[in-house]
């Protein structure tokens, strides 16, 4: 927690005359008092209700402590449901998917935990969907629209080749359209010289400042993958693209370690997982990398993510909570007095 005033603490201190004052006055009080010829029958007779005449006034002191601090504007991460969500989930279809050491294959297992993930969702978060082999496409455009996803991932095509990297790109020029970010320039270079004329025409990239990794709270991006770049963009240059703009990537490995497998008809397959570049895209934009080399740890796993997504932890300013709550206890401390002494000491 942090203060966007602090200098209103200062004033704390200066609630200690307050105690200070009351006692005064409660000693100035019994010396004005009239004397009882028996006063310890008096203080026996008062001595159960004593606590009454001390709670008001600790309360309204409580309320006053309660308003300073409210002065000063506290600010705290407090986790909160995600008001406009997108997500983009970026699955690999690369042939190495026809492996069954995830049953019954890793693309029938992965697109039916896709499948599940959106079931589970709130109908409020935008989910948007690219495929990646050799090439990427975006499938789908974020969207509310379930129905439209489910077909989407029931009509996916394998393809040779993985290229991870540019799947980042893609899913945040889906993110960011005005960054107007460009997979081909990315891969082969900004050649203007030799485009038609309506290339010419294209922006340019915009030029970010970056932010803190994970600090986008309005977006996240799924990956997942379960081999190693072929091709395209290097995988930790979009990785760090994303970083700079804010945006978590949360990245399943899917299938074997080891790289030894077999394709459904037999044929042997080697297509090795790239742990550790896979689990530096996590590290650098602050997301999570999770392993899955079963369907059943891959269903836990969109379930783990999916209950990530839905809350974000953000920065917020809790004075009206707090003037709220001081205001209250002031209250209580006023209806206590009237109640009990029929006026407000």
């Amino acid at each position: 927690m942090y203060f966007l005033w602090p200098e209103f603490l200062w004033l704390l201190p200066a609630l200690i005359l307050l105690p200070a004052a009351y006692v005064w006055l409660l000693r100035r009080r019994r010396k004005g008092a009239v004397r009882y010829s028996s006063l310890a029958v008096v203080r026996a007779a008062a001595a159960g209700r004593n606590w009454r005449r001390h709670l008001p006034p600790a309360l309204l002191l409580l309320a006053c402590a309660g308003m300073l601090l409210a002065a000063a504007r506290p600010v705290a991460a407090v986790p909160l449901p995600w008001a406009r969500t997108s997500i983009m989930m970026a699955i690999d279809v690369s042939l190495s998917m026809r492996v069954n050491d995830v049953k019954p294959t890793r693309m029938v297992a992965a697109q039916q935990a896709a499948k599940s993930f959106l079931r589970d969702l709130p109908r409020n978060i935008e989910v948007g969907l690219v495929t990646f082999a050799g090439s990427t496409q975006v499938v789908q455009r974020a969207t509310l629209d379930r129905a439209a996803l489910v077909a989407a991932i029931d009509g996916f095509q394998m393809q040779m080749g993985t290229a991870v990297g540019n799947a980042i790109v893609v899913s945040l020029s889906e993110l960011f359209p005005d960054d107007h970010l460009d997979v081909g320039d990315m891969t082969f270079g900004n050649r203007r010289q030799g485009r038609s004329l309506d290339d010419k025409d294209k922006p340019l990239p915009r030029q970010i400042t970056p932010v803190a990794p994970g600090s986008y709270n309005s977006a996240a991006i799924i990956l997942l993958s379960d081999g190693r770049r072929t091709t395209g963009v290097d995988t930790l240059a979009a990785a760090r693209m994303a970083a700079d703009r804010g945006v978590r990537i949360y990245v399943v490995g899917l299938g074997t370690v080891a790289g030894a497998a077999s394709t459904p008809d037999g044929m042997a397959i080697y297509m090795q997982l790239d742990e550790p570049t896979l689990r530096e895209v996590a590290r650098m934009t602050g997301g999570e990398y999770h392993h899955a080399g079963t369907a059943e740890k891959l269903r836990t796993v969109y379930e783990t993510i999916g209950s990530r997504v839905q809350v974000v932890t953000r920065d917020t300013e809790l004075t009206g909570l707090l003037a709220l709550l001081s205001a209250l206890v002031a209250l209580a401390a006023a209806t206590l007095s009237v109640l009990w002494f029929g006026r407000i000491t």
